[in-house]
């Protein structure tokens, strides 16, 4: 179900948006439905790694990963595989810690509410 969330929210926002509005779906989805630490570390890592990878292979297609191979060799990649993996991997890594965040923001917000 997060993972669900995160993915069509992220889509939608992202076409309007800046990058960064995948951390704050990230944040609200998991601070609302994320069920363990787990699953809110995980399903935005996944989400955001399958929306971006797809993303970007739907961009780079059509012109024949000319940008892509352009950018991979700035950083010194041979090929542009690599780009679109270290993309996917920061985009996800920045998802997961920020659901992971909004779980553990939850669990600390119903916990001082529970002892007042």
């Amino acid at each position: 179900m997060v993972f669900i969330v995160i993915l069509i929210l992220s889509f939608a926002l992202q076409s309007f948006f800046p990058w960064w509005t995948i951390i704050v779906v990230s944040f609200a989805t998991c601070g609302i439905i994320g069920k363990t630490g787990k699953i809110s570390f995980w399903q935005p890592f996944f989400a955001i790694i399958v929306l971006w990878t797809g993303m970007a292979l739907y961009k780079s297609f059509p012109n024949n990963h000319l940008l892509a191979g352009r950018v991979a060799e700035m950083f010194g990649l041979k090929v542009w595989p690599a780009i679109l993996a270290v993309t996917a991997l920061i985009g996800g890594l920045a998802a997961g810690i920020s659901g992971y965040c909004g779980y553990h923001f939850r669990k600390a917000t119903i916990k001082s509410k529970a002892k007042a």
